[in-house]
């Protein structure tokens, strides 16, 4: 039997990671089609740790997408001001999977900024919307 659905331990054990890959200068000709995450859940985790003391920050990735969509180079642009964070978004931004990057239909690889948003407040896309009923 399947478990209820837990935001908070979703919340928890998944920052928000908002994958706007803002492609870095690359060269060439052609115009350049970015990589597309493929995933429905974050591999991050948020440390227990800074949970339980109620602290929530903001790391910036750069990412380097492979041709094959795999993340093969994290690099931390902004830290969060928290080693914790830092270290579990290059973590787990070693696990993202993106469709790759095109130029000219061929694949490329290409240089992404990834921020990783650690919040224990839901995003409002998150939160099930509850819808009120007009019968009674």
């Amino acid at each position: 039997m399947r478990e209820p659905w837990n935001w908070q331990a979703w919340l928890r054990r998944g920052p928000t990671l908002l994958a706007a890959c803002c492609l870095a200068a690359c060269g060439g000709e052609g115009e350049i089609q970015r990589p597309t995450p493929l995933f429905s859940e974050t591999p991050i985790e948020y440390p227990i740790r800074l949970w339980d003391q109620d602290r929530e920050g903001r790391t910036l990735l750069r990412v380097r997408v492979s041709d094959v969509g795999a993340v093969d180079s994290v690099e931390v642009v902004e830290s969060s001001g928290y080693a914790a964070f830092d270290s579990a978004a290059v973590e787990g931004a070693r696990g993202l999977r993106f469709s790759p990057a095109r130029r000219d239909g061929k694949r490329i690889a290409v240089w992404a900024t990834v921020p990783v948003h650690f919040s224990k407040r839901p995003r409002p896309d998150t939160v099930p919307i509850l819808q009120r009923s007009d019968r009674l």
